[in-house]
């Protein structure tokens, strides 16, 4: 690997047409969890993979879905339907928290067609049954899930990703608490953060791209600098901006045109910015509006969680895990672990021991990280990976809780 270069990451903000759509497929997924437990099903059964298309005053909810009666109601022959209310209110408190009240795009008059169905019976009883007998249930479909973590940052996460992440989460605080200009702010953003590399670690910051909606008309990209350019230094406080610095704000000029009404939302386009950056690998699985039955979503989870706990145990520097999976089959094909140079231990010593420490079936993973909650919403922007693991269950897959069992299983 080459010691010095420049590498950048992007991240968009809640209100980018993509993350909203990313937002309400989440809330969806939240909204059949609690709604399970309330009308006392077993949320294990849970099924859903929602997928959400915006566009000026209009957004579709399309999918499929196992649902709780409380979610149901009658159609004129007697037989059980989905009831829309609750997913169009969740839908809209969505929108109203992102923040966006403006002509174009509205929580409050926005049109929302609810299009969900039932789960493919074909694919449930794959689901359902583990074809391999090695689970409680097999993979929701077949595919490739990365995690990775390194020594860049606290949260072992690339520096670049970090950063872009940290300067529209900082900007979007603010707005919502209105503070002074910065209260002027829109939903939609944009950030770009190259790091410069020198020996292989993070050095300074190269060069910052922020684009970011403004509601009064008369700002340019000087104003826009003045508003946020504090928060942006307040976000790169850990890491320094070199003197030659390349700022480009707002670029274009004016931006007071943004969201769903700028431009056509879809949940999952945005899988590297829920990432790593690019610094990683991507097995190409979006993770919003998915139950964790489908392994894009809790796979990828806990090849994270793998590779900090790795990280963290001082295994190695960096490390990249993949795991395979088929669709019925309960436990993964295949695990790979890279260790790019670094590793104290070798790669197939930590491959046998992430096999001991943690069952890879899919209700492995949703048992060890209990992951059949309403968890899921606060997911949807700033990114899966590098957060800070909840009272509530959230984020669990960040936790480290895995260090001393990987040492103890790495000595047998």
């Amino acid at each position: 690997m080459r010691s010095s270069y420049l590498f950048t990451s992007e991240s968009v903000a809640e209100g980018h047409p993509d993350k909203v759509c990313d937002r309400i497929s989440d809330e969806i997924v939240d909204l059949v969890y609690r709604e399970a437990v309330k009308s006392k099903v077993d949320p294990w059964s849970v099924r859903i993979a929602c997928e959400t298309l915006a566009t000026t005053n209009r957004v579709v909810i399309a999918g499929e879905v196992r649902l709780p009666p409380s979610l149901l109601k009658k159609d004129k022959d007697g037989n059980d339907v989905i009831n829309p209310s609750k997913f169009k209110s969740a839908a809209r408190k969505a929108i109203r928290d992102i923040g966006y009240e403006q002509d174009g795009f509205n929580w409050k008059t926005a049109k929302i067609d609810v299009l969900l169905h039932s789960q493919s019976a074909d694919i449930a009883q794959g689901v359902d049954n583990a074809a391999d007998k090695q689970g409680d249930e097999g993979a929701g479909d077949q595919g490739i899930m990365f995690g990775y973590a390194c020594r860049e940052t606290a949260d072992l996460m690339p520096a670049p990703i970090y950063y872009s992440h940290r300067i529209l989460q900082l900007l979007a605080d603010a707005r919502k608490k209105g503070e002074g200009d910065a209260g002027k702010l829109g939903p939609d953003a944009k950030s770009q953060v190259t790091v410069r590399y020198v020996d292989g670690k993070p050095a300074d910051v190269a060069s910052i791209v922020l684009s970011t909606q403004h509601l009064d008309d008369s700002w340019d990209s000087r104003k826009v600098r003045q508003v946020v350019e504090p928060y942006i230094r307040e976000a790169l406080h850990d890491i320094a901006i070199a003197e030659d610095c390349s700022w480009y704000i707002n670029p274009t000029g004016k931006f007071v045109i943004g969201g769903p009404d700028g431009d056509a939302g879809l949940t999952g386009r945005k899988i590297i910015v829920d990432t790593y950056g690019g610094a990683a690998p991507h097995g190409g699985g979006a993770f919003s509006g998915k139950d964790t039955t489908k392994v894009d979503r809790s796979a990828a989870y806990a090849a994270r969680y793998l590779a900090k706990n790795v990280v963290a145990a001082g295994l190695a520097d960096r490390c990249t895990i993949q795991l395979s999976y088929a669709i019925g089959v309960a436990q993964p094909l295949s695990v790979y672990v890279d260790l790019h140079g670094t590793g104290k231990v070798s790669e197939d010593a930590v491959e046998a021991a992430i096999r001991k420490v943690m069952d890879l079936s899919p209700s492995g993973i949703r048992r060890h990280l209990d992951l059949n909650k309403p968890i899921y919403a606060k997911t949807a922007a700033y990114g899966h990976f590098g957060r800070k693991a909840g009272r509530d269950g959230s984020f669990s897959w960040e936790r480290l809780d895995l260090v001393k069992a990987l040492k103890e299983a790495l000595k047998n």
